[in-house]
């Protein structure tokens, strides 16, 4: 044979065309799963009051999307900064009582769980008092500030025996359920390599957020938010853009690395930490005080796969995972989803051997396909095809992942996400900034509990 013959796979894609040649990927609409609609009306008796603690950016948020959650009422809100009162009450559309204290909100009887959408320096303290008052817990991403501050949160809700879930919302996306479905059916085969991004490119997206007019010592309360971190004089810049300070928040890894890896331990069932980590970077463009990199990418020791991701202030590339594996490819970009496979069926070597004389290569190739023989014309079966989902205009994973939460309050069965899957993840982020910070490789001591140097 030489070099024109027809390989194995042009054989297979001549015919008729309809059966051998590879079809238009597929698109399909996935259908809401409906967590957030209830087929009858929740009976009073079983109606969950709760509280926000925290009305800020998140906090209301949270509050929009709890009005599509059945069986639900909110019956408070607290923040340190005034304004942010009215927010509250704007968000959830009812006047409820407002307080700059949440030990007040704690010591109602009427309120049986808790929303956490404070500061992360702030997250075991609010959330440990919660427990022990015997409220179940929404906690925002990420869980912890600290490692230390992680696992003192999940001693306190298992001391308390309190249901407590962690808010990295896409564990409980029809998107990620259907990734889950792909990767778990193993028809990516074996994944030793895992992509992820999620990149910005405006001043919101940095937290460059504008200083309200109004905001001032006597609008907020600057000394209970500098409560677990140094003191310092009255500033609204940390206050109001606090992500971009190690006092009080975990930068890029705390507000988007936890998303990434959060879906990624959903997707292939890894309850786990990683075991070490790498991270570059620096602060490139929004020079404005920070502490925290405006772009960091970091590199994941899993035991059976490696994960590279990376957060980018400088560019708007959205929000990106991407499964390499044997068999296929798997890619989430922002609302869809594409799986695409690979031809893995046996091929004749087509490179190397034309380094050989002619004779060993022909040789070569008429005992190749002596050993691999061509089915039947009518066993001829169509490649598989790429497939894309997509999720309906407007769907929105919230909804779904506060109805799970407030569920499992109702059931007091586990969360799709708690306290031990939301500290893993948030470990992961711990990890990427000790390792940007001390440049050095990040070590996770599971037996220690703690971070340390290569």
């Amino acid at each position: 044979m030489d070099r024109n013959s027809l390989t194995r796979r042009q054989f297979i894609h001549i015919g008729t065309g309809a059966v051998a040649a590879t079809a238009a990927a597929k698109v399909t609409l996935l259908e809401p799963n409906l967590l957030s609609a209830s087929a009858r009306a929740v009976p009073p008796s079983d109606t969950v009051r709760f509280a926000s603690i925290g009305t800020g950016i998140r906090g209301c948020e949270l509050l929009q999307a709890s009005l599509r959650v059945p069986g639900i009422e909110c019956v408070g809100v607290c923040d340190l900064y005034d304004a942010r009162h009215d927010a509250g009450k704007e968000a959830v559309k009812k006047d409820v009582p407002a307080t700059r204290d949440y030990r007040t909100i704690l010591d109602r009887k009427d309120v049986d769980a808790v929303i956490v959408a404070v500061t992360d320096h702030q997250h075991r303290k609010v959330v440990a008092d919660a427990c022990a008052a015997g409220k179940d817990v929404y906690c925002e991403k990420p869980m912890s500030h600290t490692v230390d501050d992680g696992f003192a949160m999940i001693d306190a809700a298992r001391k308390a025996n309190r249901i407590m879930q962690i808010g990295s919302q896409r564990v409980s996306s029809i998107l990620y359920a259907k990734a889950k479905e792909i990767y778990d059916s193993g028809r990516l085969g074996d994944v030793f390599m895992i992509e992820a991004y999620w990149d910005r490119n405006t001043a919101s997206g940095a937290w460059v957020y504008p200083i309200p007019p109004g905001a001032n010592d006597q609008t907020v309360d600057w000394n209970a938010f500098l409560d677990g971190a140094p003191k310092r004089p009255f500033d609204p810049v940390r206050f109001f853009r606090w992500r971009c300070f190690t006092d009080y928040g975990e930068g890029l890894a705390g507000d988007l690395f936890v998303h990434l890896i959060s879906g990624i331990h959903f997707i292939t069932s890894t309850n786990t930490v990683a075991q070490r980590a790498q991270s570059s970077g620096g602060i490139f463009r929004w020079k404005d005080g920070r502490e925290f990199p405006d772009l960091i990418e970091t590199l994941y020791d899993y035991p059976s796969f490696r994960v590279v991701l990376r957060c980018n202030l400088n560019n708007e590339g959205g929000e990106f995972i991407a499964f390499y594996g044997t068999k296929g490819t798997m890619v989430i970009k922002d609302s869809t989803l594409t799986y695409k496979p690979q031809d893995t069926r046996p091929q004749a070597e087509s490179y190397s051997i034309y380094g050989w004389p002619a004779k060993l290569r022909n040789e070569y190739l008429k005992k190749w396909h002596e050993e691999n023989p061509l089915p039947a014309p009518l066993n001829f079966k169509a490649e598989e095809e790429a497939e894309t989902f997509a999720t309906p205009a407007g769907y929105n994973d919230v909804p779904d992942h506060q109805t799970n939460f407030f569920n499992a309050v109702r059931s007091r069965k586990p969360t799709v996400e708690n306290e031990v899957f939301g500290n893993n993840a948030a470990i992961g982020c711990h990890l990427s900034n000790f390792a940007y910070f001390n440049k050095d490789v990040a070590v996770w001591d599971a037996a220690a509990k703690k971070i340390i140097k290569d």
